[in-house]
């Protein structure tokens, strides 16, 4: 049954769903209509709340490029080649392949959810070389069906920020009792209904994705030209004829001054922030790695002159959504959808309700960070009228974010671009994990 209903959607989203950048100007259009006709924002003034929002994720925009440059190139160097075809020789069918990429992915989101898109895309591109008539595909589905763990795991945006100082929503909770106003991790990461719903996530998603392994003659064929091994960076060097110049691009000892200071900084910022990782530090630790272990500098730039070629999409597309982010927020749709599910509550189908509410507004805010600025406001002042949890609110809207992230392909770019693919490659499989995983949600959220 679940094979065949992975089919049947990812035939359906063959037909009907258009390329990401398409899919991010019809939402901007469909964004503007709903604001326009459901608040008092008029044309004029949601015009300029777009433009307003246009360059508003330059800087995470450069985050994510970044993080699929450096992790591509750490991934095309030697030693790293080594330890990717060493664990993609576990998998010897392709259940076994789609099992195993699921189930790292899974763990590294948890981990964090930069290095978990990135390592998954790059583990599914090497079982791909590995395992014989696999479905790339679904492979590449695999790395971001994984994805559904992040917003409960040590990176995710929203207890993260829920738990600090000065957050948006911080003073709404202030109390004689909470000086801070802050929910602590214990109540949202370590609480008995997030673990439940992350381990049940790890432990099915992979059973899940064996289900959509389809027989030899239903696969469909890909370029053989995607799978083609990172080619050799290195360059050989004739000490006695080359340039001073020459010398400096293919010097080790430069590599690993760089390197030795990327090292230092990151001893420093753990020592002095704990085991706080981040979008940046992920970057950082790409890269010094890149650097030392491609060996030399030029080396390591054409690593990444080879990887930039597939930002393409990221760099055009984060732009519109930053402008529908600013509209949603701005013209106060992002509330009224909140409100709306929130006005149908009870205590204790509040979070079911929170978690829907943050799923449909994730397709216009495919973002953690902004759906507690949009949400939180509305979410946590109910939660405290209601007498609900507020810790498990406040993970209903990131399960509702990441959990409708299998609809919404914002984030699933990355992955493409390392793989190659495109989004109607992966996003039937996606469709499929959402529809199976919605009980364990739903479970969770109202039993724990």
């Amino acid at each position: 049954m679940i094979s065949r209903l992975s089919k049947h959607t990812t035939n359906l989203v063959s037909k009907y769903l258009p390329d990401p950048l398409i899919f991010a100007v019809l939402l901007t259009f469909i964004t503007f209509l709903l604001a326009w006709g459901l608040t008092d924002s008029q044309p004029v003034s949601l015009v300029k709340m777009w433009g307003d929002g246009f360059w508003n994720l330059l800087a995470f925009g450069m985050q994510m490029a970044l993080i699929v440059v450096t992790g591509h190139a750490l991934a095309s160097s030697p030693p790293i080649k080594a330890i990717l075809v060493s664990i993609a020789s576990l998998a010897k069918t392709p259940s076994q392949a789609a099992m195993l990429v699921t189930f790292v992915g899974c763990i590294a989101c948890i981990l964090n959810w930069g290095f978990g898109l990135v390592v998954g895309a790059m583990l599914a591109k090497e079982v791909a070389r590995q395992v014989k008539n696999v479905d790339y595909g679904l492979l590449i589905a695999c790395a971001y069906i994984a994805f559904m763990t992040w917003g409960g795991g040590f990176s995710g945006s929203m207890p993260l920020m829920a738990a600090t100082p000065g957050n948006p929503v911080a003073h709404l909770m202030v109390s004689e009792s909470n000086p801070q106003g802050i929910i602590p991790i214990s109540h949202t990461i370590f609480s008995a209904s997030n673990i439940f719903i992350t381990v049940m996530l790890v432990v099915c998603l992979p059973i899940l994705v064996r289900f959509m392994v389809r027989k030899d003659n239903d696969i469909v064929t890909i370029d053989p030209a995607l799978l083609a091994p990172e080619p050799d960076f290195q360059k050989k060097l004739d000490r006695k004829t080359a340039s001073v110049a020459e010398k400096l691009e293919e010097s080790r000892i430069l590599s690993l001054l760089i390197g030795a200071l990327g090292i230092g900084y990151l001893v420093i910022y753990f020592c002095n922030n704990g085991f706080n990782i981040t979008i940046n530090t992920v970057n950082l630790v790409f890269l010094t790695a890149g650097i030392l272990l491609h060996k030399t500098p030029m080396a390591y730039m054409r690593a990444v002159s080879n990887a930039a070629r597939s930002t393409a999409g990221i760099i055009i597309q984060f732009p519109f959504y930053a402008g529908i982010q600013l509209m949603m927020e701005h013209s106060g749709l992002g509330g009224l959808i909140t409100e709306f599910f929130i006005n149908i509550a009870d205590k204790d189908t509040f979070p079911i309700w929170t978690f829907f509410s943050s799923g449909i507004i994730n397709f216009a805010v495919p973002s953690g960070g902004g759906h507690w600025v949009i949400q939180g406001p509305f979410v946590i002042p109910a939660a405290e009228a209601l007498g609900a949890d507020l810790g498990k609110s406040t993970m209903a809207i990131a399960y509702g974010e990441q959990w409708m992230n299998m609809l919404q392909p914002f984030w699933a770019l990355p992955a493409l671009a390392i793989a190659g693919l495109g989004v109607r490659d992966i996003m039937g499989y996606c469709m499929t994990a959402l529809i199976f995983t919605t009980p364990i949600f739903l479970i969770g959220l109202y039993f724990f």
